[in-house]
């Protein structure tokens, strides 16, 4: 199962290593992590999408507190939360395809960063059945290169 956990911390060294170091000890796969700090730079918000048992997940967030510099622990995967990744990609884009790549991008609200004679780079955010839908459209047009965050999350409300 996946789940989308959100870690605040002081922002001091070894911290991501801890945490890291600890679901990948206990056995879950940390699909996506994204670190950076908070308006108070002595703090950073780090969320992972990792993928596992919610009963041992439940454990591993109870040790994740449990470790020095950790101030805040969120599980998104019960409760509502707004999601969103950025992807960044760069298309090999002959100027008779521009057009279509175009008119993709507008369904999709992504936009178009860079124009180089054969190629184009593009930035687009969304959740990630989105973003999923949006490579599956623009890989036919030859993906040269791609940059993908993962999810980011904030409580709604």
């Amino acid at each position: 199962m996946r789940h989308i956990i959100s870690i605040l911390v002081e922002n001091k060294f070894g911290v991501l290593a801890r945490i890291a170091g600890m679901f990948s000890g206990r056995g879950f796969n940390i699909e996506t992590l994204n670190v950076g700090p908070m308006v108070d730079d002595r703090f950073s918000r780090i969320t992972a999408t990792i993928l596992g048992d919610g009963d041992a997940l439940d454990q591993a967030i109870k040790q994740v507190y449990k470790l020095v510099n950790v101030l805040e622990v969120t599980d998104f995967s019960s409760s509502q939360a707004t999601e969103r990744e950025l992807v960044m990609v760069k298309l090999t884009a002959a100027p008779d395809q521009r057009s279509e790549v175009m008119q993709v991008c507008d369904i999709f609200r992504a936009k178009i960063i860079d124009v180089a004679p054969g190629s184009l780079n593009i930035e687009m955010t969304g959740n990630s059945n989105k973003v999923r839908a949006f490579l599956n459209l623009i890989e036919p047009y030859g993906i040269l290169e791609m940059a993908r965050t993962g999810n980011l999350a904030l409580k709604r409300g």
